[in-house]
């Protein structure tokens, strides 16, 4: 298999959620992480910064095979619980299921309404175009769900024969083995006020600083926060530090957004170079 989005998982794309292998009511990832929830069927390939990307990204195809089915129609509306008896049945949005040889399937969920570009009976190669990443059915970001099938049992790619030891998967079904990022720091942006984590979830544009903004704040965006991490963000002006602080993760969040700044304290702004760090640390690393 090759992986389903047409981007470089080190700057433009990550991996948010892995196949959960707890068979409880508690939930972990094939390394034993935090990295997916109770019940979650598959692998969420999700976009850095959307900003980056404003005429999206496409979904590909990871093994060659035929179109089997697919759904498009649906909105692209971050679910909420007064969805969830218009997606009864739908949950995984826009979706393409494409059959393999030898009982495999894969299926590629939560794609842009309107930019499914195949249609069933069509044979496909890897790399074909599918669609791009949307935020159909239930989900609340922008990503595509993979999931793998075979002879209709689920299938995790970074463990097919299961989960074996927590420290690395023995076996693989990617052609080149993805990196497992247990966590880390996706976006950082200025703004005038403090915002609220949608707007750099969906990468929402904000009006631009000046030297008369009423404040100057930064925004961090992040993924798989574990409680003890430390997030420590730093505005440095034309002369000196203008804000500091850091603050220590008090639970495991899956996606997560840290800000503070200061507020306009004099007539305007000293004009110059302001420049945001933002830093994430876990076990002194």
């Amino acid at each position: 298999m090759a992986p389903p989005v047409d981007c470089d998982l080190d700057t433009q794309c990550y991996i948010q959620q892995f196949m959960d292998h707890d068979p409880s009511s508690e939930a972990s990832d094939m390394r034993c992480g935090p990295l997916t929830y109770d019940g979650h069927t598959g692998t969420d390939f999700a976009i850095r910064d959307p900003r980056a990307q404003p005429n999206g990204l496409n979904v590909i195809v990871s093994a060659a095979g035929t179109i089997k089915a697919l759904r498009d129609g649906i909105p692209d509306i971050a679910y909420t619980p007064a969805l969830a008896q218009e997606l009864d049945g739908k949950e995984c949005g826009n979706g393409v299921v494409i059959a393999h040889d030898q009982g495999w399937e894969t299926q590629y969920c939560h794609l842009k309404q309107g930019s499914i570009s195949v249609k069933v009976g069509d044979n496909v190669q890897v790399g074909d175009v599918l669609g791009k990443i949307g935020l159909s059915g239930r989900t609340q970001f922008p990503h595509v769900h993979v999931s793998v099938r075979h002879n209709g049992t689920r299938i995790d790619p970074f463990a097919p024969s299961g989960r074996l030891t927590c420290n690395a998967s023995v076996d693989t079904l990617w052609d080149t083995p993805l990196e497992y990022d247990a966590g880390g720091l996706l976006s950082l942006r200025f703004f005038d006020h403090l915002p609220k984590i949608e707007t750099l979830r969906f990468g929402r544009e904000t009006a631009p600083l000046t030297n008369q903004s009423p404040a100057i704040v930064i925004a961090a965006f992040g993924f798989g926060a574990q409680k003890g991490d430390t997030v420590t963000l730093r505005i440095d002006g034309p002369r000196s530090t203008v804000f500091e602080h850091s603050v220590t993760m008090d639970r495991n969040q899956a996606q997560f957004m840290r800000s503070g700044g200061k507020k306009l304290s004099r007539r305007i702004w000293r004009s110059g170079e302001y420049h945001a760090t933002a830093t994430m640390t876990r076990d002194g690393k």
